[in-house]
């Protein structure tokens, strides 16, 4: 088995964290939706994701778990993707994007 550094541990569980707390907030959504969330393609929730994954980086924990994520709209979830797709073509930088996620995610507090 291979060594591995506590940085390279460090990394990992952040990785893993960031991902279950996406995929929570996904299955927030997805319930809140019902059958309309069969509306959206498999790359708008990849590019949801990747938007909420950054907004995760950045937020502070105790702002996260306060968020609703029920409570968006399907406008707020048009705009996040629509967010997620211009940082992931570079548009926008991932900053500007996690500032505009924010601002639809704090509309739920």
């Amino acid at each position: 088995m291979p060594d591995v550094s506590r940085t390279e541990i460090g990394r990992r569980i952040f990785s893993l964290q960031k991902e279950k707390n996406v995929e929570q907030a996904i299955e927030k959504i997805r319930r809140n939706l019902g059958e309309e969330w069969k509306v959206y393609s498999q790359a708008d929730i990849e590019l949801l994701k990747s938007i909420l994954g950054d907004t995760w980086v950045f937020v502070e924990r105790n702002v996260w778990e306060k968020i609703s994520f029920a409570q968006l709209s399907r406008m707020d979830l048009l705009d996040l993707i629509a967010i997620g797709r211009e940082s992931k073509e570079k548009e926008i930088d991932e900053r500007t994007g996690v500032d505009k996620a924010v601002k639809i995610l704090l509309t739920t507090l």
